[in-house]
């Protein structure tokens, strides 16, 4: 078993690269929102009142139900263009589907029944409102921007007449050239410099609409969807947990135990016919007593050891590891069992279940000469890799040791991917979430 420290990578962009590029995301959000913004105003206005007026004919819902699937189609590209601002990843609602074998009619009804294309409609209706004002401030502050850092350069060829007063002289700063160019160098200095702030203002406010409008009620629903399956993972985990646990103890202290109280009967009708008997007999017992211990005592490592509990999970894998019936080599933060980079207990506990799992599949099924175990702080999330050189083959299916490891950890709120072509590597890797 060999512990490698794990080293954190540097970062590949400097931050001044990383805010010029999300100025120019901001900038390019915000000023191409407008035209579609208008394309959608006017899409919705006439859609809307073209159907108004030929509602009283059967053209009506045909012409308001093109006008909703075409709210849609700019409403999807404004979830492409989302995630460059907020910085999440994109999220579509599940549109109402017509049933199989629908009518014309049934067809035409269905997107006037979701929620969903008519909180489209709306924002094709209200994101002028957003659209136009930033617009018109972002593109003042660039031209303040520019302009003004840039005044020094052509102030010569502004053409001014005898009468002329410049904002240097009604300020009190004086009359001629000097004044004049530092006065306008130092608004279009304070703009350059407050321009990544105002952009992303106004992409916020752009995209808090939208996201509002347009993704709003699907993360809502993708969330209840995703807590519902964590409550069946963490459920079916549990049950999975206490059956195995049953199934050990059943196995083995249970039949320890039975063997004893056997050996103890016994010993007690051949203590007064017997004495060597019985004497030989309490030395069984003594052996049945601490081999029951010896097993309690290894269950209880896998539910909960002591020494996860009280130095951290880089003690308690090394010990699991030092365990193992083949090399592991261990690669683990050791930050992880310092007193300030301690993680939440229940994360220490699913990547040690990860991790004990894995190895003891690795060591019942895998034919592996040589594991490797790496844990290391990714961000917001803990990666755990257990990788081996075995012959492969192992997935996810029910009745498999490895879909009690997933279940536990979606329970978690991560995600467990087993990469394991036959003839091997296998590789198991989770994402648990800090």
């Amino acid at each position: 078993m060999t512990a490698v420290p794990v080293a954190t990578a540097p970062s590949p962009t400097t931050p001044a690269r990383s805010l010029v590029r999300q100025l120019l995301r901001d900038s390019g959000y915000v000023l191409f929102g407008l035209p579609l913004a208008l394309v959608g105003f006017v899409l919705a206005v006439a859609g809307i009142s073209l159907s108004a007026g030929l509602l009283v004919t059967t053209l009506g819902l045909p012409v308001l139900a093109g006008t909703l699937y075409a709210a849609r189609v700019l409403a999807d590209v404004e979830r492409l263009r989302l995630p460059a601002v907020l910085h999440q990843p994109r999220v579509r609602p599940v549109y109402r589907a017509p049933e199989p074998g629908a009518g014309f009619w049934r067809r035409v009804l269905v997107p006037m029944r979701d929620l969903q294309s008519w909180l489209d409609l709306l924002h094709a209706l209200g994101k002028l409102l957003a659209a136009l004002p930033t617009f018109v401030v972002l593109l003042v502050w660039w031209a303040l921007a520019v302009a003004g850092t840039l005044y020094g350069a052509y102030d010569w060829a502004i053409p001014r007449g005898p009468g002329d007063q410049d904002l240097s002289e009604l300020l009190g700063m004086g009359d001629g050239s000097g004044p004049r160019i530092f006065l306008n160098t130092a608004i279009g200095v304070f703009a350059l410099f407050t321009l990544p702030l105002v952009a992303r203002a106004c992409a916020r406010i752009q995209g808090g609409l939208a996201r509002s409008l347009l993704t709003g009620v699907a993360e809502m629903r993708n969330r209840i969807t995703t807590l519902e399956e964590q409550k069946r993972a963490a459920v079916s985990a549990e049950a999975s947990a206490l059956r195995k646990l049953e199934r050990d103890i059943h196995d083995g202290p249970q039949q320890r135990l039975v063997r004893l109280a056997m050996d103890l009967s016994r010993a007690r009708e051949q203590l007064a016919s017997d004495p060597e008997a019985a004497r030989r007999t309490l030395d069984e017992a003594v052996g049945q007593t601490r081999e029951a211990l010896a097993e309690l005592r290894s269950l209880s490592r896998g539910i909960a050891p002591p020494i996860l509990v009280d130095r951290g999970l880089p003690s308690a894998l090394a010990a699991l590891a030092g365990r193992g019936l083949i090399p592991i080599e261990l690669r683990v933060d050791p930050a992880l069992g310092e007193p300030g980079g301690r993680l939440d207990p229940a994360v220490e506990s699913t990547a040690y279940f990860v991790v004990a799992e894995a190895l003891t599949n690795v060591a019942k099924h895998s034919r592996a000469t040589e594991c490797r175990v790496t844990v290391e702080r990714d961000g917001p999330r803990l990666r755990v890799g257990v990788d081996d050189d075995g012959q492969g083959g192992a997935h996810l299916a029910k009745g498999h040791g490895l879909a009690g490891i997933a279940d536990r950890v979606r329970a978690a709120g991560g995600r467990l991917g087993v990469t394991s072509p036959a003839g091997g590597p296998t590789g198991v890797h989770a994402e648990l979430p800090l």
